[in-house]
């Protein structure tokens, strides 16, 4: 079973914000794949199949900087390890709609990523990060994550949105070396700044 995983902040105020762009994907997983999302104390959960694959979708809804133990009950309950784990998150250091696939490594100063490290006593575990862009020289990174997208921005990320279910799917049919080729790529951009 694999146990995908997107990050975000809890309610109404926080659903549009750059934060939570980890929920949309799996929300948006969630639509691709027919897996019914139900509300599960803090999370959103839902169970299906991908191919013969079984397949545990979960928009994680505690605050993002406490996400590890409840994400460590998470595997503890379903007798996953983190080699089962995917997460989904939102990353300052990528442009906006830019995807990459990582196995390992450290945080990257995100704190629900290093709360998951925490609790989990490991960084081995995949994430696909959706690129959010970095916030102007005077403003606060903590204010710029929980604002909404511009509309040129949300013009950009939807494409991205489904490449990340798509990169989703090959992560969990082919593996995270597969998806790290197929993925990390710049996309080629035409004359108009199309991606083409």
């Amino acid at each position: 079973m694999h146990l995908i995983v997107g990050l975000g902040n809890p309610g109404k105020a926080y659903a549009q914000t750059r934060h939570n762009v980890g929920m949309w994907v799996v929300e948006r997983a969630a639509a691709q794949w027919s897996i019914r999302l139900i509300p599960y104390g803090t999370t959103q959960r839902g169970s299906g199949r991908l191919g013969s694959e079984l397949i545990e979708l979960v928009g994680l809804l505690d605050w993002m900087n406490a996400s590890g133990p409840p994400l460590k009950g998470l595997l503890r309950d379903l007798t996953l390890t983190p080699d089962d784990l995917i997460v989904v998150h939102d990353d300052l250091d990528l442009e906006p709609g830019r995807l990459r696939i990582k196995a390992g490594g450290g945080h990257g100063g995100h704190n629900g990523i290093k709360s998951v490290v925490e609790a989990l006593g490991t960084s081995q575990f995949v994430r696909v990060k959706i690129g959010i862009g970095r916030p102007a020289p005077n403003q606060d990174p903590a204010d710029y994550v929980l604002e909404s997208f511009t509309e040129q921005e949300l013009d950009v990320l939807t494409p991205c949105l489904d490449r990340a279910v798509a990169a989703l799917e090959c992560l969990v049919h082919r593996g995270p070396s597969a998806a790290m080729n197929e993925f990390n790529v710049r996309e080629r951009v035409d004359e108009e700044g199309q991606p083409g």
